[in-house]
């Protein structure tokens, strides 16, 4: 299995950005060009999906689509390859205009803020059917409570985004190091890499890459913080925050962190893991494949760090798909959602490098017990994992779209990886940010 690429992930993880705007300021567009038949009136059911993976993901995803029977005079499937450039207009508006898709993935947030818009159909009643063919027990834990919201469950959970510690095996002997299992290990590897020309703290926080941001936010999940209250309501200036802030802030210092990471792109960030002057460092689980050769074979995925506060936790990303209200049959798309769901292990299985999958007879498959990592990643981290709903909640909900990926989230990451700031007042200025945005 090949795992997720990071710079595709880039596009999933930062969620649906600027939709509401997007739908308000640009003009409605006819239909997006390429496949038949469509939502609202037609006999065939639109699903768009997103390049996940590497050449091999879409066209393998429309053989499955399209080798879809339906039964009882239930719409046949047609298949759409959505790019990841400018998504965010593709999506809203098509349906704004009624255009859209019956069936689609899209941003990880996507479904969140169509839901507050009154365009996603929920999958209540997709979920209790699948109580009785076996496949709602085979989600991994947590996963769909990730995806409900007051009315009911907005999406389906679909691939994973995960944030793991990894890192060199070959590094870690000639330093020395210890492979680490809470935050003073870690700096103590740090510190042994350091002497051999080696950054501990591997990471790129530069345009298009979000992994920065992302890992700050595990830091404080680790700890047992994070961004929102069980209110929904920005929380950012908690003990545990300024304590992980603290820590990420004491590896600036002590020269730990890349000074180059917070300009690089995830592509700068592989080159570095490549010419081995990242030693350890958090990234998707596709890291080892991205990076490629050496790495393949050097790169190992660490279990997840105990905070001070004797905690374990880490940021993740259910991607996930969603259903809308228009659509030419909601039994259709539900239908259409049972036998995807049912077939599409190979999407895995033939390393088409879709990010970890959501169902636990897939990660069961001899095809994803032969990659370790992922085997671990799935055993280890996926269960203690949280959203960034955390640590009020575990479903994602519209407020996060102020933090996924955002020029709010984009300054603090650069301040805290800048060091010349302290925690509380970045953590403050965070949190008026995502106050002000949340208003607007």
């Amino acid at each position: 299995m090949t795992g997720n690429s990071s710079i595709r992930t880039n596009f999933s993880r930062r969620g649906f950005l600027g939709l509401a705007g997007a739908a308000a300021s640009i003009p409605l567009l006819a239909a997006c060009s390429g496949g038949s038949g469509g939502g609202g009136g037609s006999k065939q059911l639109k699903f768009w999906n997103m390049p996940w993976g590497s050449t091999a993901f879409n066209p393998l995803d429309k053989k499955i689509a399209e080798a879809y029977k339906p039964a009882n005079d239930l719409p046949s499937a047609t298949y759409q390859e959505i790019q990841w450039a400018n998504f965010t207009q593709t999506f809203s508006s098509a349906v704004s205009s009624n255009t859209g898709p019956a069936v689609s993935s899209g941003g990880g947030t996507q479904a969140f803020q169509f839901e507050s818009q009154g365009a996603i159909a929920y999958a209540d009643n997709l979920l209790n059917s699948w109580k009785n063919n076996g496949l709602y027990d085979d989600f991994l834990p947590g996963l769909l409570d990730a995806m409900k919201v007051p009315k009911g469950y907005a999406a389906v959970p679909y691939n994973l985004d995960m944030r793991v510690l990894w890192y060199s095996k070959p590094l870690f002997d000639q330093a020395g190091a210890k492979v680490p299992t809470d935050w003073q290990s870690f700096l103590d590897a740090c510190a042994a890499l350091k002497k051999t020309g080696v950054y501990g703290y591997g990471t790129s926080a530069g345009a298009g890459s979000f992994t920065g941001g992302h890992i700050l936010v595990s830091f404080m999940i680790n700890n047992g913080g994070g961004l929102f209250d069980e209110k929904q309501q920005p929380n950012c200036v908690t003990p545990e925050n300024i304590d992980a802030m603290n820590f990420v802030l004491e590896c600036v210092q002590k020269g730990y962190v890349d000074p180059g990471s917070s300009t690089y792109t995830s592509a700068n960030g592989q080159a570095q893991w490549k010419a081995k002057k990242f030693g350890m460092g958090f990234d998707t689980a596709g890291l080892a494949q991205n990076v490629g050769g050496d790495a393949l074979n050097d790169l190992a995925v660490a279990s997840p760090l105990t905070s001070p506060n004797g905690k374990k936790g880490a940021l993740y990303f259910p991607n996930n798909i969603m259903m809308y209200k228009n659509t030419p049959s909601q039994q259709g798309s539900e239908a259409f959602l049972t036998y995807y769901y049912q077939n599409m292990a190979p999407l895995w299985t033939q390393a088409t490098g879709i990010g970890l999958p959501p169902l636990k007879s897939i990660t069961k498959t001899k095809e994803f017990q032969a990659n370790a990592n992922n085997v671990k990643v799935i055993n280890e981290w996926q269960p203690i994992a949280k959203t960034w709903a955390a640590p009020g909640g575990t479903a994602l909900f519209l407020g996060v779209t102020t933090v996924d990926g955002t020029p709010a989230m984009d300054t603090f990451t650069q301040s805290i990886l800048g060091g010349k700031t302290d925690a509380k007042s970045a953590l403050t200025t965070l949190q008026n940010a995502i106050k002000a945005n949340m208003k607007s």
